[in-house]
């Protein structure tokens, strides 16, 4: 998993309450077990009419808004079922990062285990940057999780707290496997101590 350090880049505005999972990515695209090409399938009933082409008004196809890597959202984002695939799709079109007032509790856990840092922040602080959003790519903002700080456009600053072992996974580049991996030695040992201890334990080749 790519580690998450400092994110600089273009915030779009969805000031959309609710927003759910089926929302994000829609059931006929949950085929896959694959992360990848989700993203030209993100907000699908949002982005694309009947035909197949792109709704003008939708925020990710205007042109300051295609290459958005932070997404301001609504209240109780990412609510519905719990689907992975929507923090995938998430990914895979570019944002690593959404803010919102409140998340469902899967899918904001389902955002730490694939690189995507969800903040929570009170509606005064989301106003301010769902403002700052809608001035379009003029209007860069930063993310550094080190710090735990968000720093608008015209130098403003928002803190935002996060747990300390899921900054640490994100810092580090850490899912499940990778935590797991970080164990690798004392796993190896425990399996040769227990290839000595009971071998009988130890499947036969072939």
């Amino acid at each position: 998993m790519e580690p998450f350090k400092t994110l600089t880049g273009v915030a779009a505005p969805l000031p959309i309450v609710n927003v759910d999972t089926d929302m994000i990515i829609p059931k006929q695209f949950l085929k896959t077990i694959k992360r990848t090409g989700l993203g030209k399938s993100l907000f699908f009933e949002m982005r694309y009419d009947d035909d197949g082409a792109e709704v003008p008004g939708f925020v990710l196809n205007q042109p300051a808004y295609r290459n958005a890597s932070i997404l301001v959202a609504g209240d109780n984002f990412g609510c519905g079922s719990s689907r992975e695939h929507a923090p995938w799709a998430l990914a895979d079109f570019g944002i690593r990062c959404v803010i919102a007032t409140s998340f469902a509790d899967i899918f904001y856990n389902n955002c730490f285990k694939n690189g995507i840092l969800p903040i929570r922040l009170p509606q005064e602080d989301v106003d301010k940057l769902m403002d700052d959003a809608q001035r379009g790519a003029n209007a860069t903002v930063t993310v550094d999780l080190e710090a735990q700080e968000i720093r608008g456009p015209d130098g403003g600053v928002v803190r935002f707290d996060i747990d300390p072992f899921r900054k640490h996974c994100l810092l580090n580049g850490l899912d499940d496997i990778g935590l797991t991996l970080e164990k690798q030695d004392a796993i190896e040992s425990f399996e040769d101590r227990r290839t000595q201890e009971f071998p009988w334990l130890v499947p036969a080749a072939g």
